[in-house]
């Protein structure tokens, strides 16, 4: 029965570890669905292609080649060094050694983990320079005042989770003698081994044993870690290119509420109690815009998880180079962390929401913020991932014209020409062509 107790206690870690994830996973889901339904489903084809080239063929990251590069070394390497959890799964449930060796032979087997190990050296270095941008470069779009205290910290838990990660599965190889001595696919740890010269064959088989042990516990903390950091996004980056807005940026969308009362107004023969058309709202919105996460679409909440805090949106968006209080990246991360505060309202109250007094809008966003955006659309264009900050800054600003008539006084006042002139200017329709007169 002994034998068989470090596999019972690895089946223990593996279901606890899968157990927590899935359930976070579905209080994720919960939470998006708390979001308004929108219709994503449509051009298909394109929406496939989307995905392929920007979520797994990572074109938009490479715009800035260095931390693009990087970056496609650390997703490549980290996700296919991954596949030998297979193996390790495997070996920690039935009390096995790398059984996939002499089923593939040391050849093919050697080349597997030949390469891995090499990803695993590119993953470190590239980790590595990725901390010091971060913390002696200190990059200044990782430097804003929205990127303190957690955010900063989970920059960097991230890097040194995935340093130690790739550092034990080199010393795990480097540690096995009977891997070392076959000398098929020890390309890197070849190079490590000699760091335990003189150690016996016992010491030796604890030390791999340890890593072996450390490294899958790792993972699995690791793949529970995500729900918790930006690095949400090495999930959600697939789904969130798929359902972006594929509309051409700048095309907002209409409230059919609204345009029916536009065409009442103009029209002086359409009928009020016409019936309306197929796929038309049928009555007034609850409400106009948004002043809470549940006012957005479902969309847009998964856009909040999925950011990687990686500042590109801000550090192009014109309104915030020139000192304004607008930051799309803060935008995205305000909207996640109320989403998550409205989570844990419900998980605290039995499934229901209890009203809480505070809301996205003012509480975390304010209309500085929203007024300051330019909707110019920067933000949509840089970000690697298609996040939407900008959809949502509409969305609260129509609430706050259309339910709290809190637009800035510019504004106001150019409605209000629009209104009585037809214009945005503060002349008479009259006086509109005097300027040929001058």
């Amino acid at each position: 029965m002994e034998n068989y107790v470090p596999n019972i206690f690895f089946a223990l870690i593996l279901i606890a570890g899968l157990g927590y994830f899935v359930m976070n996973v579905r209080k994720l889901i919960r939470n998006i669905k708390l979001g308004k339904d929108i219709d994503r489903t449509d051009r298909k084809p394109e929406r496939w292609k989307n995905m392929a080239k920007i979520a797994l063929g990572q074109y938009k990251m490479v715009r800035r080649p260095l931390s693009g590069i990087l970056h496609i070394v650390v997703y490549v390497g980290f996700i296919l060094i991954n596949i030998e959890m297979l193996e390790i799964v495997i070996d920690g449930l039935f009390g096995t050694h790398r059984v996939f060796q002499p089923i593939l032979g040391d050849a093919i087997y050697g080349f597997l983990i030949g390469n891995f190990e090499v990803l695993a050296a590119l993953v470190f270095v590239a980790v590595v320079i990725f901390w010091l941008r971060r913390n002696i470069e200190k990059v200044k779009r990782f430097w804003s005042k929205e990127m303190t205290g957690w955010p900063k910290n989970d920059g960097n838990i991230i890097l040194y989770f995935e340093m130690v990660l790739m550092s034990l599965f080199l010393i795990m190889n480097a540690t096995d003698v009977n891997f070392q001595e076959a000398g098929a696919g020890n390309v890197i740890s070849q190079f490590i081994a000699p760091w335990f010269d003189g150690y016996s064959h016992e010491t030796l088989h604890t030390i791999e044993k340890t890593a072996w042990w450390v490294h899958i516990v790792g993972i699995l903390i690791f793949l529970n870690y995500l729900y918790y950091s930006k690095h949400l996004h090495i999930l959600l980056a697939f789904p969130n290119t798929f359902y972006a807005n594929l509309k051409p940026k700048g095309q907002f969308n209409n409230l059919e509420a609204v345009t029916k009362e536009v065409k009442m107004m103009m029209d002086p023969d359409a009928d009020p109690y016409a019936m309306p058309e197929e796929g038309a709202e049928d009555e007034e919105p609850a409400k106009f815009g948004a002043s809470d996460v549940t006012d957005l679409n479902w969309v847009q909440l998964m856009n909040a998880y999925t950011c990687t805090e990686c500042g590109r949106c801000t550090s192009s968006c014109p309104a915030n180079l020139t000192g304004k209080e607008l930051s799309p990246r803060k935008i995205m991360m305000d909207t996640r962390d109320r989403l998550e505060e409205v989570g844990k309202n419900i998980d605290e109250n039995g499934g229901e929401f209890k009203d809480d007094g505070k809301q996205l809008l003012n509480d975390y966003i304010s209309p500085e913020e929203l007024w300051a955006c330019t909707s110019c659309n920067a933000c949509v264009q840089e970000c690697p991932i298609g996040i939407d900050p900008l959809s949502i800054i509409m969305e609260m600003r129509r609430y706050l014209v259309m339910e709290e008539s809190a637009a800035p006084q510019e504004l106001n006042m150019m409605m209000t020409n629009i209104e009585n002139n037809g214009a945005p200017w503060q002349y008479s329709q009259q006086d509109r062509l005097n300027w040929k007169d001058e």
